[in-house]
C-alpha cells in the first residue's frame, strides 16, 4: 500500500473545507475522485464515506470542545438516517453496486443532489421566510418531526452518493432553525454525519467498495486539514460562511452536471 502525494493534497484542501462550512466530505471529494481522478463511483462513494468519518470525527471534537454542537439537533437527525442507510446498503447490495447501471445512478443523483443544495443556499433568506410561519420555532414539535424526516432523507442520499450530510442537510438545517447561529448548525451537521458515514462506510466496505490505499492517503492530508478549517469556522462570522457555503455548492455541482 503506497501513500499517493496527490490525493494526500487533495485531502488537506477538503478537509479545510468541510471543517469551516460543514460541506466537503461527499460534496467535494466523490466528484473529484470521480471527475478527475477516474475512480469508479461506488468506489468513490465507499471510500470518501469512510474518509468523511473519520475528518468528521475530528471536526466533532474540535466543534464539541468549542461548544458548537446542537445535540438535540444531532439526536433527531441520528433517529431517521441510521434505519435509513441500512436499507439503503441492502439495496445496493441486491442491485450490484459496481454495475454500470448502478454507477450511472449514482452519478446523476449526485448532480442533482448538489444542485438543489446550492439553489437551497443561495436562495436562503427566501425559503426561511417563507417556510419559517409554517414550520414553526425549534422549540416545537413539527420542526422535530422535520429533522427526524430529514435525516432519513440524507441516510439515503449519504449511502447512496455520500453526499447530503454536509451539503443538503445544512440548506434544511438553516430552514428548521433559523434561530440558531450558522456555526452551530456545521458543529451539527458535522456530528451526525459521524455515525451515518461509519455505518454507510462499513457497508460499502462489505459490497467491496472501499480502496484502502486512496483512503489513507486522504487521510494523511485530511486530519490537519480539518482542525484548522474547523478552529477558523469557530472565529468567522456567518455572513462570511454563508457565501462560502453557497460558491462551494455552485462550482461543484455545476461542474458534475455538465461533464
Amino acid at each position: 500500500m503506497t501513500i499517493n502525494p496527490l490525493y494526500s493534497v487533495a485531502g488537506v484542501l477538503v478537509g479545510l473545507v468541510v471543517g469551516l462550512t460543514g460541506v466537503g466530505g461527499g460534496s467535494l471529494m466523490t466528484p473529484l475522485l470521480v471527475l478527475v481522478f477516474g475512480f469508479h463511483p461506488a468506489t468513490a462513494v465507499g471510500t470518501d464515506l469512510l474518509y468523511a468519518s473519520a475528518t468528521k470525527s475530528v471536526g466533532t471534537v474540535v466543534h464539541g470542545w468549542r461548544g458548537t454542537v446542537e445535540w438535540r439537533v444531532v439526536r433527531r437527525l441520528a433517529l431517521g438516517s441510521i434505519p435509513a442507510a441500512v436499507l439503503t446498503l441492502l439495496m445496493l447490495g441486491r442491485a450490484g453496486e459496481r454495475s454500470a447501471s448502478t454507477g450511472h445512478a449514482i452519478s446523476v443523483v449526485l448532480g442533482v443532489t448538489l444542485i438543489l443544495s446550492a439553489i437551497g443556499t443561495i436562495f436562503r433568506a427566501r425559503i426561511i421566510a417563507w417556510l419559517s410561519s409554517r414550520i414553526g420555532t425549534a422549540a416545537g414539535p413539527r420542526p422535530a418531526i422535520y429533522t427526524v424526516i430529514l435525516g432519513a432523507i440524507l441516510g439515503v442520499l449519504v449511502s447512496l452518493t455520500s453526499v447530503g450530510a454536509g451539503a443538503l442537510g445544512m440548506t434544511a438545517l438553516l430552514i428548521l432553525y433559523p434561530s440558531l447561529p450558522i456555526k452551530r448548525l456545521v458543529g451539527s451537521d458535522i456530528a451526525h454525519a459521524v455515525p451515518l458515514t461509519l455505518l454507510a462506510g462499513i457497508g460499502h466496505w462489505m459490497l467491496g467498495s472501499v480502496d484502502i490505499a486512496l483512503l489513507c492517503s486522504l487521510l494523511v492530508g485530511s486530519i490537519p486539514g480539518i482542525i484548522v478549517g474547523s478552529l477558523i469556522a469557530s472565529r468567522v462570522s456567518d455572513r462570511v460562511l454563508s457565501p462560502i457555503l453557497a460558491i462551494v455548492l455552485i462550482l461543484v455541482g455545476v461542474k458534475l452536471v455538465l461533464s
